[in-house]
């Protein structure tokens, strides 16, 4: 069967460059375009990831990272289920601009691409939605993930189907398991976009330390 083709179906999937993505990103949030484009599109990957990650992550009082925040949409999810200590990651400004008080304990304006600077063993999980997708988060970012996650914490991720193969998270994904660094729990097809006809993988690690 062929691979679906998905980069026409959303205008942000043409851009390849980090550069690009963030002049894309800083329009986008001018007048909350960006959260009244999600509901348009019933962009459906924060509620599906979040519901799919309280089945596995039992204490509300774990301090969870939402790798690539964007306006909140995680975290709002999150606080429904009383999970209350997230900090967000973002690389645009003007989205962390938006998120609304109440859902994050600290916001941080971070490359995910890049090292991170937080310490090991920081995160007892790490939610990152939306971000493994066109010309933004690379494959290797999950070995930073892993890093700054606890032992047995959990990494709950979707990944772009137009990206899976093609940016090797497919690859990445066995190597982290044959190096037992993680163990998959699930891993599925989601609807994320379903209006656009745009799917993503959702998947659920544990780390092993």
């Amino acid at each position: 069967m062929s691979q679906k083709k998905v980069e026409n179906k959303i205008p942000i999937y043409k851009l390849k460059t980090t550069e690009e993505v963030m002049r894309y990103y800083d329009e986008w949030g001018e007048k909350n375009k960006y959260d009244q484009d999600m509901v348009a599109w019933n962009y459906t990957g924060p509620k599906e990831t979040v519901n799919a990650f309280i089945k596995h992550a039992h204490n509300k009082k774990i301090k969870i990272l939402d790798a690539g925040c964007g306006t909140g949409l995680v975290g709002i999810e999150l606080k429904k289920y009383d999970y209350l200590d997230v900090d967000g990651f973002d690389l645009s400004k003007k989205l962390l601009n938006l998120v609304p008080q109440g859902y994050y304990q600290n916001l941080d304006r971070v490359d995910l691409n890049k090292p991170l600077k937080t310490g090991d063993n920081y995160y007892d999980a790490i939610l990152c939605v939306g971000t493994f997708t066109f010309g933004h988060v690379k494959p290797h970012a999950l070995n930073e993930f892993i890093r700054i996650t606890k032992n047995k914490g959990l990494i709950c991720f979707t990944i772009n189907e137009g990206i899976y193969k093609e940016y090797g998270f497919d690859k990445k994904i066995k190597e982290l398991s044959d190096n037992k660094q993680w163990e998959i729990k699930k891993f599925f097809k989601s609807d994320y976009i379903a209006s656009k006809d745009v799917n993503a993988w959702l998947g659920i690690a544990e780390v092993i330390k």
